[in-house]
């Protein structure tokens, strides 16, 4: 076995940038856990790195499926463990880094979902509910039935309040109950740091983001997609920056309502994120400053170099 290094933090904190740059000094390959960037042909809303950004570094679970075709915590866990084991054969340490936690969980805390698999068919009933009634009012059926899972998830995420919903009206019991006795603590081998940077200059760098991404074609990425025949409906194209650019697209918003909202969007998802990370076993933080990235890299690279060494001879 050999050391993970695990960096996560909120959208556009600088990951991917910190990432690469770890990669290639550590010789580490780079593992995604980004829920979006599994899909092929969704790159500019998706802020997939590019080959110039990648510098060269393998990058693994990024392209695996068609946006029409579903994909699960559960397809991330096996794509994730056929990686990670022929690189344990191999003798090589990987770097996991993306912003969904979920993903990150799963393949780190040996987390198992809870039975029944999915149910397309009450899952379209209950998003014809959140449709007809609000989301606000499907959310509110989950408090009654499962307060605990209702305190974990966003009244907003309609994914996963579905899916909460789904699991307990299918098999009978809480979501939350189900997911007790999943959750085990971190192995000796993984190495678990986060990023960050002041509330101010973070969205910041969300707004300059997304006016980038208008400027490399995200517009013209969706029209893409919806040519190919990938529907509004499907769980990928409602992903930030593909829903909103939908009814651009079809003439019926203008395109600076649709960026503004999508800013907006972004910043409160990126909110979201660091409530959940903060939730995680981050065993330490680092705080990015502008103008400042390379004395943080130089204690991230100190930091990682004496944990790796700690870790490596702990695990011989």
């Amino acid at each position: 076995m050999v050391p993970l290094i695990v960096l996560v933090g909120p959208t556009a904190v600088g990951k991917t940038e910190l990432a690469v740059n770890l990669a290639l000094h550590f010789g580490a390959p780079i593992i995604s856990a980004d829920s979006m960037q599994i899909y092929r042909g969704m790159d500019i809303g998706t802020a997939k790195p590019t080959a110039a950004e990648r510098k060269g570094v393998p990058h693994y679970l990024i392209d695996l499926v068609s946006p029409d075709q579903p994909f699960t915590v559960v397809d991330y866990q096996e794509h994730y463990n056929q990686v990670k084991s022929r690189l344990d054969r191999q003798g090589v340490m990987p770097i996991l880094t993306g912003g969904t936690g979920l993903y990150i969980r799963a393949v780190t805390q040996g987390f198992i979902f809870p039975d029944p698999p999915p149910d397309p068919e009450l899952r379209a009933a209950l998003r014809k509910e959140a449709e007809i009634k609000g989301r606000a009012a499907v959310y509110q059926r989950l408090v009654e039935l499962d307060p605990v899972a209702a305190r974990k998830i966003h009244p907003q995420d309609l994914k996963r309040t579905l899916r909460a919903l789904e699991v307990t009206i299918a098999s009978g019991r809480p979501f939350s109950e189900q997911q007790k006795a999943a959750r085990r603590e971190l192995t000796p081998d993984i190495i678990y740091i986060g990023l960050t940077r002041a509330r101010a200059e973070l969205y910041e760098r969300i707004n300059l983001r997304v006016d980038r991404m208008i400027a490399a074609g995200l517009k013209e990425e969706v029209a893409s997609l919806l040519a190919e025949g990938y529907g509004p409906e499907l769980p990928a194209m409602q992903g930030l920056g593909y829903k909103e650019l939908i009814p651009v697209v079809r003439g019926e918003m203008p395109l600076t309502e649709a960026v503004t909202l999508l800013k907006k969007r972004t910043r409160h998802y990126a909110k979201r994120q660091e409530t959940w990370f903060r939730r995680e076993p981050v065993e330490k933080w680092f705080l990015l400053s502008s103008g400042e990235e390379d004395i943080c890299y130089k204690k991230i690279l100190q930091y990682l170099e004496g944990r790796i060494d700690q870790v490596s001879n702990s695990i011989k």
